[in-house]
């Protein structure tokens, strides 16, 4: 297990840079690759009829495995990657040797939820997404403490929203909102997992985690004070760490 590598699935709406402070320190233990989700970073988002779903971008995943040869993997997702990352275990479970879930939850969306998910993507297909998506978002994902004393991770989070394209931004939104509850899947899932969360999580919050990691048969839970929903961001040494000291082995 120990030499299983690690695969990290960004949040939404950012792209694989969302990793750069925790893939370095990471790659000194364990082989780290992460990817654009389609439609977002510079990976494009194929020409399709089929309604927007995870399940194809679980496909994405494993294609990329197929790829690079890897029969099993531990799975490493926040927020949205955490959603892809049920995904792919739902779709195969025999590739996902472990998980790390952060800042995410197993949750459907409600139908309020689901309806401003839509929402937002019929108006970045139709608008784009400059000057609103942004300021739409960053006091959700950040906590008070990195909005008033980090100003250079705020502007990192408000770059990476703002060059998305806006019509990966609808495919994901909508990818989201129909997304099914994963509960019993966890339950099902006797793989190490570790479930990673902010104390300051408003849109994913600790009891969500919590909820995730009584299901899991060998789930860890971890707390990270301070932070919000891009832990990875707010608090990489926390998140490194944690990672490292659970990595299965």
């Amino acid at each position: 297990m120990a030499d299983l590598p690690l695969v990290l699935l960004h949040a939404f709406p950012l792209d694989s840079r969302m990793w750069n402070a925790v893939r370095e320190p990471l790659a000194k233990r364990v082989r780290v690759i992460s990817a654009d989700q389609r439609g977002l970073g510079r990976t494009a988002l194929p020409v399709s009829d089929r309604a927007p779903s995870l399940e194809d971008a679980a496909r994405d995943v494993l294609a990329m495995l197929d790829k690079l040869e890897l029969d099993r993997v531990v799975l490493g997702g926040c927020s949205m990657g955490g959603y892809l990352a049920m995904a792919v275990l739902r779709a195969a479970p025999e590739r996902v040797g472990g998980l790390v879930l952060i800042d995410t939850k197993a949750s459907a969306d409600t139908p309020v939820a689901a309806e401003n998910r839509l929402a937002v993507a019929d108006r970045a297909e139709a608008k784009g997404i400059e000057g609103w998506l942004a300021p739409s978002m960053l006091a959700k994902l950040l906590s008070v403490g990195t909005m008033y004393r980090r100003p250079d991770i705020v502007e990192t989070v408000r770059d990476l929203i703002e060059s998305q394209p806006p019509a990966g931004i609808a495919w994901a939104q909508r990818a989201m909102a129909a997304r099914p509850d994963s509960l019993d899947l966890l339950r099902e899932a006797d793989i190490p997992a570790l479930v990673l969360v902010g104390g300051e999580d408003k849109l994913t919050p600790v009891p969500e985690a919590r909820a995730m990691a009584e299901a899991l048969p060998n789930g860890k839970l971890v707390v990270l004070p301070g932070t919000a929903h891009l832990t990875p961001l707010e608090d990489p040494a926390a998140v490194v760490g944690a990672i490292q000291d659970w990595y299965p082995s």
